[in-house]
């Protein structure tokens, strides 16, 4: 019975941290629609909640949420299709799924920034590789023209995404996970992230996210 319990308030919680995504998803693409890199690639934190589901649960736990969210954005906000919610899946997995994998063996502040940065790395790389194979598709241009925007465009964008949602990350994982216990979501056992966030996180952090936050000025145009 309790181990039912325990299933039933994880199912609530992921369902939970899914529709606070999609909502961040959303209203992130309000927010940084001015500021699209190259006329169609659009910065959104949704990410974050992500990786904090796959820190939570595991990265079993962030594919599933990634798709879900990825497929309710494709059926409601999104004009790309299949091929939208493809690379959707692609980036959000290559980031959260990479991050909370490394953190699930190393479940201390280290391993949530060793994970966090091969989730940057990885999501740049299979980025760079997807853009290459399907863009040409999406935008009706050839491969070479796409390839010309790999180093210049591409990875810029992905690693300042990247970077953006890992600061972000690192600042709410802790008081998240406080919150879903003070809710009785999470048992006291579960998720890590006891205490608070400290300052030797908190100043990198900030510092990397108001340095992503410019960079996203300066890709798209604004500075």
């Amino acid at each position: 019975m309790k181990q039912n319990q325990m299933n039933a308030k994880k199912i609530v919680t992921l369902a939970m941290l899914a529709a606070v995504a999609f909502v961040v998803m959303y209203l992130s693409k309000l927010v940084f629609r001015p500021f699209a890199v190259a006329g169609f690639l659009t910065f959104d934190l949704k990410d974050v909640i992500i990786a904090i589901a796959g820190f939570i649960f595991g990265p079993l736990s962030a594919f599933f949420v990634s798709v879900v969210v990825s497929l309710i954005e494709m059926v409601t906000v999104s004009d790309t299709g299949l091929i939208g919610f493809l690379m959707n899946v692609l980036s959000t997995c290559a980031f959260a799924c990479v991050a909370s994998a490394i953190y699930s063996k190393k479940r201390d502040m280290a391993g949530a920034v060793l994970g966090l940065l091969c989730g940057l790395v990885a999501m740049t790389a299979v980025m760079l590789l997807w853009n290459y194979l399907i863009t040409p598709l999406y935008m009706k241009v050839t491969r070479e023209q796409v390839a010309a925007m790999l180093l210049p465009v591409f990875m810029p964008f992905n690693l300042v995404k990247a970077a953006m949602n890992a600061a972000v990350t690192l600042l709410l994982y802790k008081p998240l996970v406080g919150a879903l216990r003070k809710a009785r979501l999470l048992p006291e056992t579960a998720g890590g992230g006891k205490g608070s966030v400290k300052l030797g996180v908190i100043l990198p952090a900030l510092f990397v996210l108001v340095t992503s936050i410019l960079l996203v000025l300066v890709l798209s145009g604004h500075l």
